[in-house]
C-alpha cells in the first residue's frame, strides 16, 4: 500500500469494499508521480479511493450514539407533547385536607362540612378532598390549633375560643352583650370581614368562612334571674377563654376553669352545676341531661369559623383556591342560617325535656348585665384587641342602630 502526502493518514485502495468513511481523490494525470514525505517516488495511479483508517468498533459505537441521540430526542418530543395534552387532574397531585372540630359527627356543623367537602371535591375534579376528625378526637381547640401549626392537621372548625388562639382580635365578636339581634350580627360580620381576613392571613391562616355558634345561654341546676344567682353556682369556665373570664370577673362570679372535654364528667360528679353554650351545642354535647334551668337572656353570640393553614392553601392551584373560597362563603353562610333555625328548634326541644326558662328579674338586672359587658370589653383592650378596633365596632353598631331607628 502506498500513501499520498496528506495531513491525514489515508490508505490507498482500488477496492471500495472496505467499511469506513471514504471519499474520491482526484485522479493522477498520466506521467505525474506523487511523492511521499520520505521522498520515495510512487507509482502513478489512474484513480483511487481515499479511505480513512477507522476502527470498525469505533464506527459501530458512533452509529449507536447517533441512534440513541435520535431516540432521546423523539422521546422528549413525545413526553413534551403528551404533557400538554394531560388533563389538569393529572398535572396537580391530589391534596387531602385533614380537618378537625369539636362538633360531633351527625351535628348540623358536620353535615354542612361534609356537604361543603363533597362539592369541593366535585368542583376540583377530586384534586382537593377533606378528611374529618369530628367530636374532639383531635383534642380541644387549642390542641387542634397546635396540630395545624405542626402540620399534623391542615384545617379546623372553631368556636371563638379556638379562633382567639389564631387571631385574638376576632374575640371582640364574642364579647358579652355586644349585639341585640341577628341583623346587627350580620351587619358587623360583613362590615369587618375584609379586616379579619387580613388578620388571619397575617397569622398564617386563610378564613374559609364564618359560621356562628349562635346565642349563648347559661344552664344550671338552680333558677337564675340575675347576677346574684350566678355567684352561688359552681359555674364552668372554658379554660383559657379570656372573654368568659372577663365577663365573670365583671359579674363577680368565681368560675371553675376546665377543658370542654371534661365538662360532662364534671357535671356527672357534681363538680359543676352551671355551664354556658348555645341551645344546639348543649343538646349535641348532652350537657342538658344534667341541667334543669336556662337563663333566657343570651349573654353573648358566639362566633365560629372554618380556617385552613396558608401553607396548605398555597399548595393548591389558583383555580382550586378560588373554588375553595367561593364555596366556603356560600356553605358557611348557609350553615349560620341553619344554626339559627336549629337553635330556635333546640329551645323547643329543651322545653319539651322539661327544662325551665327563667327571665331577668327586671330592667335593672338587664342594665347591670350590659354594664358588666362593657366593662369586660374595656378590660380586654391591648390584651386581645386595640382600643381603635373596639371603638370602630361600637361606632359602627351605633350608626347602624340609629339608621334603623330613622
Amino acid at each position: 500500500m502506498n500513501c499520498f502526502n496528506l495531513k491525514t493518514s489515508v490508505r490507498i485502495s482500488e477496492s471500495s469494499g472496505v467499511d469506513g468513511y471514504f471519499c474520491s481523490v482526484f485522479p493522477a494525470k498520466a506521467g505525474i508521480q506523487a511523492s511521499s514525505e520520505s521522498g520515495h517516488r510512487l507509482s502513478p495511479v489512474r484513480r483511487v479511493n481515499c479511505i480513512f483508517q477507522v476502527n470498525r468498533s469505533q464506527v459501530a459505537n458512533h452509529r449507536s450514539q447517533i441512534k440513541n441521540r435520535n431516540l432521546r430526542q423523539k422521546a422528549f418530543l413525545f413526553l413534551f407533547s403528551t404533557f400538554h395534552l394531560l388533563p389538569s387532574t393529572l398535572l396537580h397531585a391530589q391534596t387531602i385536607v385533614k380537618f378537625a372540630t369539636l362538633a360531633p359527627d351527625g351535628s348540623t356543623w358536620m353535615k354542612a362540612m361534609k356537604q361543603f367537602a363533597v362539592e369541593v371535591s366535585s368542583k376540583t375534579d377530586n384534586r382537593v378532598k377533606f378528611k374529618f376528625y369530628a367530636g374532639g378526637v383531635s383534642g380541644d381547640e387549642k390542641d387542634v390549633v397546635r396540630k395545624i401549626r405542626l402540620g399534623q392537621l391542615q384545617a379546623g372548625g372553631f368556636t371563638g375560643v379556638g379562633l382567639g388562639e389564631i387571631a385574638p382580635e376576632a374575640r371582640l365578636l364574642d364579647t358579652p352583650f355586644l349585639f341585640n339581634n341577628a341583623r346587627e350580627i350580620d351587619y358587623i360580620y360583613k362590615f369587618f370581614d375584609a379586616d379579619f381576613r387580613k388578620i388571619f392571613e397575617s397569622r398564617g391562616y386563610i378564613l374559609l368562612g364564618w359560621a356562628e355558634v349562635g346565642a349563648v345561654n347559661i344552664f344550671s341546676n338552680a333558677p337564675i334571674t340575675g347576677p346574684e344567682d350566678l355567684r352561688s353556682l359552681k359555674m364552668w369556665l372554658w379554660e383559657g377563654d379570656p372573654i368568659a373570664e372577663a365577663m365573670f370577673a365583671a359579674l363577680k362570679v368565681k368560675p371553675i376553669p376546665l377543658s370542654v372535654m371534661d365538662v360532662m364528667t364534671s357535671l356527672q360528679t357534681g363538680m359543676l352545676n352551671g355551664v354556658y353554650g348555645s341551645p344546639l351545642s348543649v343538646i349535641a354535647l348532652q350537657w342538658f341531661t344534667r341541667m334543669k334551668y336556662v337563663f333566657s337572656l343570651p349573654i353573648t353570640n358566639a362566633s365560629g369559623a372554618a380556617v385552613i393553614s396558608k401553607k396548605a392553601f398555597d399548595t393548591l392551584s389558583k383555580e382550586d383556591r378560588k373554588t375553595l373560597l367561593e364555596l366556603g362563603d356560600r356553605h358557611f353562610r348557609a350553615l349560620t342560617l341553619q344554626s339559627r333555625k336549629d337553635n330556635e328548634q333546640s329551645v323547643g326541644i329543651l322545653k319539651a325535656k322539661k327544662l325551665v326558662f327563667t327571665d331577668p328579674a327586671g330592667p335593672a338586672v338587664v342594665a347591670e348585665l350590659e354594664r358588666a359587658g362593657g366593662e369586660a370589653r374595656l378590660s380586654l383592650v391591648d390584651k386581645l384587641y386595640s382600643r381603635e378596633l373596639l371603638d370602630k365596632m361600637e361606632s359602627a353598631l351605633k350608626i347602624f342602630r340609629t339608621g334603623r331607628k330613622n
